[in-house]
């Protein structure tokens, strides 16, 4: 996960390639690079720093090297530590070839060797490496840059983008794509190149997405793109319209807080926008009236939080429009025996529509001419162009690693969608319908008020008693188990605190043997009155080990208030939307536990936001 940004036109392109790096930078901090050709002499220079991006930036003071056609780089690491030394850019034997990477060449390591043996000297434990010197290999035997990219991409396994300049050539870059995202900004006498188009945003609102296993010669007045057989490919424009604010916390301390308390209106945004598209649902999502009537069975694929989200969803298919659904961790589909079903939707799950196992998944589903639907929150994602149909998310830009708003209006939009397959099935009517949207915007402002009536008790007690702990259990049943599961991995992203989750009925099965007075217990209710009994049994097993309890609970569920040493408690809310009620101060608890613990909350280690390798 790491991004990738260039330029080449009219102006020097240093200070664009820092800005659009920085805008990229939660999908990769823990080392930054920059090369580019000299204007007058066409000699290659780079400057590259371990850390943040804020430390290359440094580095310029004293280093101010610019030119016409530049590269630049964040990077999080897959193969070498994070040092200067393994940044990116990396380059050839002569320093002639210089090249940023996102993705991961599976088979590095026999290309290396097979390097080594050929008198090739290398200075890093990058896989990166490689491509700069197989590029030097291959255009010393071809001496023609398209047949020398075409041998190439034809010895490289694995899901990679990468942009080269070089000194031979020092007016083009040359852009390859295979299974990770990469897209060219056309602007006036000038190209913009990135992994996400964010980082051009306000440059231009003209993109091309280059498309799956192809390669691009870019120069400052035009574009040439081919695929891995050297055919030539069209140029297919996108108007595309930005709206970059995501640089300004508006006086938040940090962007997960921001974007906690953007939850209410993004959940409003969702729903209306889903609203406006009653009368050709189907149509703008590119899936007919019959597949949806004709519907038997669901699957939705997702990772890490999308995946939790996907789980809470089996819930509303089915419960609201009695649809069986399986639920797949998008990293171990594709090595699972899969059997092709009929009258059958697969939804793919991705905040960033760029997630690589949903969507290697996604298109191992597609080779079965099986129906897809892309949720995600990104309208000019892979995901949205590959899938059959798409349904966007109104989360608006989310930088914080650890989901937050993305996470609520996914559960508001699936919460949605199965109420609109039940309408279309018959099973309700439109007030129902309208009854729906409605309850959505109500567990929104429960969500955000519940933050106001528990905020300052948890900052000024909670949270910092909270964060003497190493490590935590979390607890629930039915439809808050796949929400515990959410919980416990937001206070494993932001604090680094452990913490384990269970099914409540699992605790006697071994779990229980890890209960005393040093390892709270998280345990979340649901309104289900048979569920909470069991979950009333739960707590009182854990209470009689000496356990301490921190309950999310609801207005009259007293055994549970009385029980926890801690007790939140929301008002009563629609069945089935109690994840979405209890999100938004599950987050915030876990946010200043963090603070306190004085975390990397933005950006904790070792993660990145957009998962775009495997």
């Amino acid at each position: 996960m790491c991004s990738v940004v260039g330029y080449i036109g009219k102006d020097y392109g240093r200070n664009f390639i820092i800005e659009g790096l920085s805008r990229l930078e939660y999908r990769g901090y823990d080392s930054a690079g920059f090369a580019c050709l000299h204007p007058e002499n066409n000699r290659l220079l780079y400057c590259k720093a371990e850390g943040r991006l804020q430390n290359l930036a440094a580095k310029f003071v004293t280093n101010p090297i610019d030119g016409h056609i530049g590269i630049g780089h964040t990077r999080w690491s897959t193969h070498g530590k994070p040092t200067e030394t393994n940044a990116h850019p990396q380059f050839d034997c002569q320093q002639i070839i210089s090249v940023v990477h996102n993705g991961i060449i599976e088979n590095h390591h026999q290309l290396r060797v097979q390097l080594l043996e050929d008198g090739h000297v290398f200075h890093s434990d990058t896989d990166t490496e490689i491509i700069a010197h197989l590029i030097e290999s291959l255009l010393k035997k071809h001496n023609d840059l398209n047949r020398a990219i075409v041998q190439l991409v034809a010895m490289l396994e694995g899901a990679f983008s990468f942009i080269c300049i070089m000194e031979a050539y020092p007016d083009q870059m040359i852009l390859v794509r295979k299974r990770s995202p990469l897209c060219i900004g056309m602007g006036d006498d000038e190209m913009f190149v990135a992994s996400d188009a964010l980082a051009f945003a306000e440059k231009t609102q003209k993109v091309l997405f280059l498309q799956d296993e192809s390669f691009a010669i870019v120069r400052r007045n035009g574009v040439e793109i081919y695929d891995f057989k050297e055919k030539p490919l069209p140029i297919m424009i996108h108007e595309l319209a930005f709206d970059w604010k995501a640089g300004d916390k508006r006086g938040h301390k940090h962007f997960m807080l921001k974007e906690i308390y953007e939850q209410k209106r993004a959940i409003h945004a969702t729903v209306e926008f889903l609203a406006s598209l009653q009368d050709d649902l189907w149509g703008h999502i590119g899936l007919s009236e019959e597949v949806i009537y004709n519907l038997e069975r669901l699957s939705l694929i997702g990772c890490g939080t999308s995946w939790h989200a996907a789980r809470i969803a089996q819930f509303f298919f089915e419960n609201i429009c009695n649809i069986p659904t399986r639920i797949y961790l998008a990293s171990e589909m594709r090595y699972m025996p899969f059997f092709r079903e009929s009258q059958s939707l697969y939804i793919a799950i991705s905040q960033s529509g760029e997630t690589a196992d949903t969507l290697e998944a996604l298109r191992m589903v597609s080779s079965f001419n099986l129906p897809t639907l892309a949720l995600t929150n990104v309208a000019s994602s892979t995901m949205v162009r590959e899938a059959d149909g798409f349904l966007l998310t109104q989360a608006g830009h989310e930088i914080a690693v650890a989901s937050t708003k993305a996470f609520s209006t996914q559960l508001a939009a699936l919460y949605w969608l199965a109420h609109r397959i039940a309408y279309e099935k018959k099973l309700i009517d439109g007030q129902a319908m309208e009854l729906a949207e409605d309850d959505l915007l109500i567990a929104a402002e429960v969500l955000e008020n519940s933050i106001e009536n528990y905020k300052f008790i948890i900052q000024q007690k909670l949270a910092p008693f909270y964060a003497q702990f190493k490590q935590s259990i979390f607890l629930g049943r039915h439809i808050s188990y796949p929400f515990a599961l959410e919980a416990a991995l937001k206070l494993k992203e932001v604090s680094y605190i452990f913490a384990q989750c269970y099914p409540a009925g699992e605790l006697k099965h071994g779990p229980l043997a890890l209960i005393d007075e040093h390892i709270p217990v998280f345990i979340f209710s649901c309104q289900d009155q048979v569920i909470y009994r069991k979950l009333v049994a739960n707590a009182q097993e854990a209470k009689a080990r000496g356990g301490h309890i921190v309950a999310f609970c609801f207005e009259g569920q007293q055994e549970l208030i009385d029980l926890a040493d801690v007790p939140f408690i929301f008002p009563r809310c629609r069945a089935l939307l109690e994840p979405l009620v209890m999100s938004g101060l599950m987050q915030y608890f876990v946010y200043e536990i963090a603070n306190v613990l004085g975390c990397e909350i933005d950006k904790p280690r070792n993660l990145a936001k957009s998962v775009t390798v495997e």
